[in-house]
């Protein structure tokens, strides 16, 4: 077992919610909850949900590389993942994007010398009138980000 007691009752807390014959259903819970706990998602970690949720490992893979939300490498204390689907990035996401990379020094993908900060380029977070809109660790939802937003972001971030 790679993750702590804690973890593994969370888990069964999401098995709770569906019948015994589907634990599958739990996969994407149980991903997320290994992610918090471990920073990223490791094949080992993948085969361990799938070994006590009772799938396949690669049915944990294919989930866990379909959704942009796990990260399958090691990244920063802080992820950043900026809208870039066509409404924010018309609606200055582009522009945020760009003040990002320069600011941090690093291209989408990349995370800070320090391992503070991992840059990510997101699709369509449901919230394009708010553009530009960044997500911080898939929980924290920032609008509307000026340059002056990004720094007290990330000046918050780094506390």
């Amino acid at each position: 077992m790679l993750l702590s007691e804690q973890a593994y009752k969370k888990i069964d807390r999401e098995l709770a919610k569906f019948p015994a014959d589907q634990r599958q259903s739990a996969v994407m819970a149980a991903l997320a909850i290994a992610q918090d706990e471990k920073g990223w998602v490791s094949s080992e970690v993948m085969q361990d949900i799938a070994n006590y949720l009772g799938m396949p490992a690669i049915a944990v893979q294919e989930v866990a590389t379909f959704y942009n939300m796990y990260d399958l490498k090691p990244v920063g204390r802080h992820k950043i993942t900026v809208c870039t689907n066509l409404p924010c990035a018309l609606s200055g996401g582009e522009r945020a994007a760009h003040y990002l990379r320069s600011k941090l020094d690093i291209a989408y993908r990349e995370t800070t010398s320090d391992g503070e900060f991992t840059l990510i380029e997101g699709e369509c977070m449901g919230a394009c009138g708010d553009a530009p809109v960044l997500l911080v660790n898939n929980k924290r939802m920032c609008s509307h980000m000026t340059n002056e937003k990004i720094d007290a972001l990330l000046t918050e971030l780094k506390k």
